[in-house]
């Protein structure tokens, strides 16, 4: 199994950026992606960013101007630089871990965005 503690959220003027983390521990594979997704009470958890261990990157489409998602696979962990934040970027923010036979979500970090 693969245990992920997120960390880096908090309160944030709009406009402003933060540096989300996450630390992964246990057995992973040699092969796997790592991302972020987001949720709020009133919306579904949403897909944010990933990177594979070999460095293939992808984010959603919404995201990727003002989100970057890094890896220290030395580490075990993953990254996401989050700039220009808008308050609806408010939000839940989930790490995942995925392999070729398992996935895992992380607690959370909340990030709040005022105006």
């Amino acid at each position: 199994q693969v245990q992920l503690v997120e960390s880096g959220g908090g309160l944030v003027q709009a406009g402003g950026s933060l540096r989300l983390s996450c630390v992964a521990s246990g057995h992973m594979r040699s092969i796997n992606d790592m991302g972020w997704y987001r949720q709020t009470p009133e919306t579904q958890r949403e897909w944010v960013a990933l990177m594979s261990n070999g460095g293939d990157i992808r984010y959603a489409e919404s995201m990727k101007d003002r989100f970057t998602i890094s890896r220290d696979n030395q580490r075990n962990m993953v990254f996401l630089q989050m700039n220009n934040l808008k308050p609806e970027d408010t939000a839940l923010y989930y790490c995942r871990y995925r392999d070729s036979e398992y996935a895992a979500w992380g607690q959370g970090t909340h990030v709040t965005v005022f105006s």
